[in-house]
């Protein structure tokens, strides 16, 4: 499950395998020769003995990433810039630093080999006694010394993926740069509606149609958690069944995802479920944890795995429940369900090319766009900005809806390119295809390439209930149903009160 340290003492410096830090280095070739590093000029490597005790005192690295250090090398200060834009606090000139300790104690290391193997080869002549004592005597040193350079390796090696690890995503050209209140708005859809009586929020609306039980959520599970009723538990199914018609129309292949994840599986898509201030629900002494989104377990279908280029982009559906701590969000913005810790989700999830990724990053958002819109809401589509940004996200659009109970925009949906960086991360190639015929023959283009992904929400249900309770609601405290859920709601066009909507359902001889 989580790959030894001392299995990667020969990885830096194979595959040009980078975080993502820049578009150019995603389309290398990732082929993978044998390292090959000069020879120091007979300088032997010397490390602190504070600096050894901090890479001995470094935790180990859950996993392997294919991190361009040569690249972070070249460039550490732009890369820093990019870290003060997106509020990061990775250290991206203390990976330069490492690298280019890593490279000093690698040479070391090879000439140390180097003149062991030539003592080897002496130790074969004719010798004396005296003589080959004396070579015995430099085969122990040397033999001792290669011992303690491959050891400091391991441990230079482990603090080098660590902290490279950290360094979040490039930011795309035309990203806002700042924090809150910076995104740049796209356009808008629909206008909001006009009504002529005195709003009620969804918590209200919900209480007064009697679709949630907050109470008994609490009660059985903790604050925010709650039980769906009624129109509202077929209005999830509803629009789990409407977003994903549209997803597999557009040639998606539908899952139901695994709840469970391993935590490896999380840190490799960019998320921390040991972080102090965590989202994540971890699962104790199981190395599990419980899916914040089908993205994760959608990303990690493909770990390890080359694919053809033929086969991409592959475009993935997941249905999933999502589990959040919400760590940190209090107050009347996270009324009733606007944020709860437990929900279903429908996820688009791509793997592409980097060629193909920013039109599919366009051709996502015009699906959101298309299934809002076709629901009959007022939202507006946010490009949003640096500090906004995900680690893994090189560049975010967020749809915003308009909640008229809550008298403002909430975010529903949101479609992210991730470029490489959770890729190189899950190690998820491709193999380009062959380039050209040659004689009776064909000639493939050279070693393999990562995967461009892509994520995208179809349908996160609270949200899509608070903006159709209150966007829709009607002076007697009614709700009409879009449209659109209609044909997944078992025949009812209108939500009312529990005593109005049983006599319909009498009259109509439902249930």
């Amino acid at each position: 499950m989580y790959r030894s340290v001392s299995r990667m003492t020969s990885w830096a410096g194979r595959c040009g395998a980078f975080t993502g830090l820049a578009t150019q280095h995603a389309s290398r070739s990732c082929a993978r020769p044998v390292p090959h590093y000069p020879r120091c000029s007979g300088v032997r490597f010397s490390m602190s003995s504070a600096a050894s005790t901090e890479l001995a005192q470094a935790p180990a690295p859950a996993f392997h990433a294919y991190l361009d250090f040569k690249a972070i090398q070249r460039d550490p200060t732009s890369l820093v810039e990019n870290c003060r834009r997106r509020g990061a606090s990775a250290d991206p000139e203390r990976v330069a630093a490492l690298y280019g300790q890593f490279l000093e104690l690698q040479q070391a290391a090879d000439r140390v080999r180097a003149e062991r193997n030539q003592n080897s080869a002496q130790m074969k002549a004719k010798l004396g006694a005296e003589e080959r004592a004396a070579l015995v005597a430099v085969g122990r040193r040397l033999k001792g010394e290669l011992e303690g350079l491959q050891g400091r390796l391991v441990s230079l090696e482990a603090a080098l993926q660590v902290e490279g690890q950290r360094l979040p995503n490039a930011t795309h050209p035309a990203s806002p740069v700042g924090g809150e209140g910076a995104e740049r708005l796209l356009r808008s859809v629909g206008t909001p509606p006009a009504f002529a009586f005195p709003l009620r929020d969804h918590v209200e609306l919900a209480a007064h149609l009697d679709l949630v039980d907050f109470a008994a959520g609490s009660t059985v599970a903790g604050p925010k958690f709650y039980y769906l009723k009624h129109e509202a538990a077929l209005l999830e199914q509803a629009l789990v069944a409407h977003a994903l018609r549209a997803l597999v129309a557009a040639g998606f292949v539908p899952h139901a995802t695994p709840d469970l994840v391993r935590e490896h599986v999380f840190e490799r898509c960019g998320f921390q479920p040991r972080a102090a201030n965590t989202q994540v629900y971890s699962v104790e002494g199981a190395g599990l944890c419980l899916a914040g989104t089908a993205e994760i377990p959608l990303a990690g279908l493909h770990m390890d795995a080359v694919l053809e280029e033929d086969q991409l982009p592959l475009r993935l559906a997941g249905v999933g429940h999502c589990f959040r701590t919400e760590a940190g969000a209090a107050g009347a913005a996270g009324r009733g369900l606007y944020r709860v810790h437990q929900f279903t989700k429908v996820e688009a999830f791509v793997l592409c090319t980097p060629e193909q990724s920013e039109a599919l990053h366009e051709e996502l958002l015009e699906l959101e766009v298309g299934l809002f819109a076709g629901l009959g809401l007022h939202f507006k589509v946010l490009d949003m900005p640096s500090g906004d940004l995900g680690a893994p996200a090189y560049r975010k659009y967020d749809v915003e809806a308009w909640m008229p109970g809550l008298g403002r925009y909430g975010e529903i949906s949101s479609a992210s390119n991730c470029t490489d960086y959770q890729a190189r991360r899950l190690n998820i190639r491709y193999r380009p295809r062959l380039e050209e015929a040659v004689g009776l023959g064909t000639r493939r283009a050279q070693g393999t390439r990562f995967v461009h992904t892509l994520n995208a929400t179809g349908c996160a249900v609270p949200r899509m209930l608070v903006a159709i309770l209150e966007n829709f609601q009607q002076e007697d405290g009614s709700v009409v149903i879009p449209p659109a859920l209609r044909p997944y709601m078992m025949g009812l066009e209108v939500i009312r009160p529990r005593k109005e909507a049983l006599r319909e359902a009498a009259r109509a001889g439902g249930p």
